[in-house]
């Protein structure tokens, strides 16, 4: 008789959760995962995938504007709201029932309900017990509301995705990604959008120049930035609310949005009863191999707050099941890992920022390259492409690869490999360019950026 129900339980059938359990059921093993919501997790439910389809909606109206000066007559076409939402609705029950089927097929038992460790081989389900001789935690991260007077009149990018209208003025409060995403999702789609946020420019963590260059480019959008400003207040108004900044300023809106970070989803697992540790913010703390404090419990994905990427959710599942069910310590390596904000226009970039690379290289040379898009030249749109290569002056090696601009998420995916594999500017000089095309920037740049020119000291004052 087996000692146990299963050889591994999965607490969440987000997209690292579904990987790891799947692979591990293909290597024979018993298999099982709870979940308390819809398989698929905040990627293919709340997050990437339905981000991504209002991003292609709002783009729309771009094309429009742009096919006149190509020939084409001038149109008014009208957005439907409803329909878009409903066409997104459908798309992601068809991925819901790929996610279920992928696991059915696989031999994993989907448990519905709410998991909670018991000790470290048992998770209680609803009053249901579970026995495993591993359990993986993927339980995934949560939107984060701060406290704020009348908080409860404000929505999350989880609300967001589901609103019945669209509104019509739009607050959203947050410099990151999701906040940058939806604000160009609400303008692009006729709404007046206006992003409050704590520091200068959105996008704290992403390289100076392209975080400058987007908020630039969102501002000539209509998108009002309120920089250095903290929402001190939502107060009912006529109509929708009244958003009260602490400069002073009031904004009239119809809906607000908050997307000021995500929290590890931990609390209620009962995980520092079975002797997990836990980080400052609630994440589930774990070694190189993903393990955590309890030897048969593992973590991966948003509750360890390491990378909080799908794509990176996926490899840690998969060294995961390499590591525990394969015979094969597997860890993650982190570096050089590719990311896209599916701005208006979008951003992407792999490697080092300028300031990283200063910071642990020292000599750098950086390249810089800012044009219209052959595109514009016809439209007459007032946007700027821009891409930036910063290289290791000793070495001549690539250390990072930054651009903002229509399809960078499609153009640095390939470059990715190239500084993955550890290409040299020599090697990208060699390369031979696409033309005409924005990416053949990239191997085209020939100029570097002057060094900085260091203040000279003040001289000694005169007795």
């Amino acid at each position: 008789m087996a000692a146990y129900d299963y050889d591994l339980v999965t607490i969440g059938a987000g997209s690292g959760g579904v990987r790891a359990s799947r692979l591990t059921a293909q290597t024979g093993a018993r298999v099982a995962v709870v979940e308390n919501s819809r398989v698929g997790g905040t990627c293919v439910i709340r997050g990437c995938i339905p981000k991504k389809l209002l991003a292609y909606a709002a783009h729309f109206q771009d094309d429009f504007e742009d096919a006149f000066w190509f020939g084409w007559e001038k149109a008014q076409p009208a957005f439907d709201w409803s329909r878009l939402i409903a066409n997104k609705d459908r798309e992601i029950d068809r991925l819901n029932g790929i996610y279920i089927k992928l696991l059915r097929d696989s031999g994993v038992t989907i448990v519905e309900g709410t998991a909670r460790l018991v000790d470290p081989h048992t998770v209680e389900v609803d009053g249901r017990r579970l026995t495993a001789k591993h359990i993986l935690i993927a339980a995934g991260a949560w939107p984060e509301i701060p406290t704020v007077p009348w908080i409860e009149r404000a929505i999350t990018s989880n609300e967001a995705f589901d609103l019945k209208t669209q509104p019509k003025r739009v607050v959203i409060v947050g410099g990151g990604y999701i906040a940058v995403e939806f604000a160009g999702i609400f303008r692009g789609l006729g709404s007046a959008v206006s992003l409050v946020i704590r520091a200068d420019s959105p996008l704290r963590g992403f390289d100076e120049d392209i975080r400058a260059g987007l908020a630039d480019e969102m501002t000539k959008r209509g998108i009002a930035i309120k920089a250095k400003s903290q929402v001190r207040s939502i107060e009912a108004a006529t109509q929708g609310v009244t958003v009260r900044l602490d400069t002073g300023e009031t904004i009239a809106a119809d809906q607000i949005l908050y997307a000021t970070g995500r929290k590890p989803r931990t609390q209620g697992l009962g995980l520092e009863a079975a002797g997990i540790k836990l980080d400052p913010v609630g994440a589930v703390v774990v070694d190189s191999y993903s393990r955590t404090a309890v030897e048969s419990i593992y973590a991966i994905g948003d509750v360890t707050n390491r990378l909080n990427l799908t794509p990176v959710a996926l490899a840690e599942g998969m060294a995961f099941v390499a590591t525990v069910f394969g015979g094969r310590p597997t860890a993650f390596d982190y570096a050089n890992v590719p990311t896209a904000v599916f701005s208006h226009p979008q951003i992407s970039c792999v490697g080092l920022t300028e300031a990283q690379a200063k910071a642990s290289h020292g000599a750098i040379d950086v390249y810089v390259a800012r044009f219209k898009p052959l595109k514009h030249t016809l439209s007459c749109r007032d946007e700027l492409t821009l891409m930036k290569l910063i290289v290791d002056r000793a070495t001549d090696r690539v250390l990072g690869c930054h651009m903002m601009g229509m399809d960078a998420a499609e153009i640095v995916q390939g470059l990715a490999v190239a500084i993955t594999a550890g290409a040299t500017k020599r090697d990208f000089d060699r390369t031979i360019g696409i033309h005409p095309t924005a990416a053949e920037e990239f191997v085209t740049m020939r100029t570097k950026r002057p060094d900085p020119v260091a203040p000279t000291p003040a001289a000694p004052a005169k007795v």
